[in-house]
């Protein structure tokens, strides 16, 4: 049994996953104590390799020019984390394994969750990872309990808040990877090529930076997704709904941190139409539509005008339309 159960430690051993599954069916209780640790630990490694594979869709907008941004390199650098996500979860990174193994294992009255999940970065030297305080699952055992302390019942209504933004974030739009948001806006996108004559590449890439390709959309406080492609703040003439956000802004020459807010829509049409409707209806930014076919002399217009504070604003634009262009001509 602990031999097989071993050949899961490799994340692309398909044979040691089998091989839990064997051991769950095993007679004694101690192969399933033992099958049950091995599986929630899998849980786990799957768990931190979708947080990895977010933070990389993350910063990929940021790699657009970068030698290394190249089919084989991610490939060989996906494996990597795969594995390393094996290796973190085997060392308690999170503790969600142990949470798993203690509720699935009828051991579930004596502890609250935020008293395992790691939040204090307390591990071996192996790696590390923080996670926010709180619990991801909650006490089967309790609900019914008339014997249930004011501190459980404080729990379950924050994980009923929780709840709330869970189901607001798998409604929101999900872009997987670039091309999905290039998809996904591509018809919105010529609309507005229609109305001003800005090439719709240009309204993708745009939407693209000021979102790293949808993954960092603003969201609301309840978890549901602004649809802001473009970050169009909320100021006196907006009377529709809104959300605060921290944002970095750039001023006399450095970065400053502000609490801002923006405007939210019910749609990414919305979203593009309010767009068209700001550059059309304010003076500010007639004299990049006037340029609208001249891209470079467009986006430095637009960013002249102060659409952003960033001094690199429409460099970032062109670096993003080569990505934009080569997605499209796939």
């Amino acid at each position: 049994m602990t031999t097989r159960i071993a050949d899961a430690q490799n994340f692309l051993d398909m044979n040691g996953l089998n091989s839990i599954r064997q051991d769950a069916k095993a007679g004694d209780k101690a192969g399933k104590e033992a099958a049950l640790e091995q599986a929630a630990k899998q849980f786990e490694a799957i768990f931190m390799q979708m947080l990895m594979k977010s933070m990389r869709k993350a910063q990929e907008v940021l790699e657009s020019d970068s030698p290394f941004n190249s089919e084989s390199t991610k490939f060989y650098r996906d494996m990597h984390d795969q594995q390393m996500s094996l290796e973190m979860s085997n060392n308690g990174s999170l503790g969600l394994s142990e949470l798993i193994v203690r509720q699935l294992g009828g051991d579930s009255e004596n502890y609250k969750p935020h008293t395992i999940l790691r939040s204090d970065g307390n591990l071996d030297s192996r790696g590390s990872v923080r996670v926010t305080q709180g619990s991801l699952l909650t006490n089967r055992n309790t609900v019914n309990d008339p014997a249930t302390t004011q501190d459980q019942r404080e729990d379950r209504q924050t994980n009923g808040s929780d709840l709330v933004k869970m189901v607001n974030q798998l409604q929101s739009p999900a872009f997987e990877k670039p091309q999905d948001f290039v998809s996904a806006l591509k018809a919105d996108a010529k609309r507005v090529q229609n109305k001003i004559n800005v090439p719709f590449e240009v309204v993708i890439a745009q939407a693209a930076l000021e979102t790293g390709w949808g993954q960092k959309i603003i969201k609301t406080d309840t978890g549901k997704s602004s649809n802001n492609l473009f970050n169009i703040k909320a100021d006196s003439r907006w009377a529709g709904e809104k959300t605060h956000k921290e944002t970095l802004e750039f001023e006399n020459g450095a970065m400053v941190k502000k609490r801002e807010p923006f405007r939210v829509y019910e749609t990414i049409g919305q979203s593009v139409n309010d767009y068209l409707n700001l550059l059309t209806s304010s003076e500010r930014y007639q004299g990049a539509l006037e340029k609208s076919e001249n891209v470079e002399q467009f986006l430095l217009n637009l960013q002249s005008a102060g659409y952003a504070t960033d001094p690199n604003y429409a460099k970032k634009i062109m670096g993003t339309l080569r990505t934009v262009t080569g997605l499209l001509n796939k």
